[in-house]
């Protein structure tokens, strides 16, 4: 048995793979930071290089 221990993040638009060990769980999902869990709300994009989601 292999363990899942990579992902991508759960906002749909973003392009970011997440450690789960690190990643931001909500409803059990998983995502890269705090604005893709919030479903930019309030922040446009997760930050991350090369990646314009939200």
């Amino acid at each position: 048995m292999i363990a899942v221990t990579t992902m991508k993040c759960a906002c749909e638009s973003c392009l970011c793979v997440v450690s789960i060990a690190d990643a931001i769980e909500k409803n059990d999902k998983y995502y890269c930071c705090q604005a893709c869990a919030d479903g930019h709300v309030n922040e446009k994009g997760c930050g991350h290089k090369g990646c314009g989601c939200g």
